[in-house]
């Protein structure tokens, strides 16, 4: 039995129930992770406004802020970049293949994909052991005596934001090549 899965960039159409169903999982993670990524740019707000009100009305800033904004940035990035891909939001200059005919394009999309799957393959492989000697050193940011925070939980949320990002494209090259081979529409292969 066939099932619609509607997204932002079409209609999955004719997936098996566990293709669909896997689709709907991978689009629901993709969204908590962009909300918690969200949420971490309010409390970055937050904390930034804070540290300029106490440097200006107490004259003494909050212990931290600066190290925490630093690995927050780049904690946002890996949390919301997968989400970026889904909606189709990465910059890409489309200009060449915009005038290739609809399947070869869709089978360019494929190729893309794939080489993006395996720059993914390749970052996690790069940033599991700096996230295992984070983790086993507890090896912190700030000075002790006055701030430290550990650094391994932004090393664990880059590796969980590019297993996202790898899923994303693996899902993207999955649907163009389903449309290069004739068997789905052009909204679902659009990148």
């Amino acid at each position: 039995m066939a099932e619609t899965v509607e997204g932002a960039e079409g209609r999955a159409e004719d997936l098996p129930f566990a293709g669909a169903f896997l689709v709907r999982m991978l689009d629901a993670a993709t969204a908590v992770l962009n909300a918690a990524g969200t949420l971490l740019i309010v409390a970055v707000m937050l904390a930034i406004n804070a540290d300029v009100l106490s440097r200006a009305l107490f004259n003494a800033p909050i212990s931290g802020v600066p190290e925490l904004v630093a690995m927050s940035i780049v904690a946002i990035v890996f949390l919301q970049v997968p989400h970026a891909l889904r909606l189709g939001g990465l910059t890409r200059a489309g200009i060449l293949i915009e005038s290739l005919p609809p399947r070869l394009r869709a089978g360019l999309e494929v190729i893309y994909c794939l080489l993006a799957v395996g720059l993914c393959i390749v970052l996690f492989n790069g940033l599991m052991p700096l996230f295992e000697r984070a983790y086993t050193r507890n090896t912190f940011v700030g000075a002790i005596g006055d701030f430290t925070a550990p650094i391994w939980p932004v090393r664990l949320v880059m590796l969980v934001g590019t297993v996202a990002l790898g899923l994303q494209f693996l899902m993207r090259a999955g649907r163009a090549a389903l449309f290069a081979a004739g068997l789905g529409s052009i909204e679902e292969a659009r990148p």
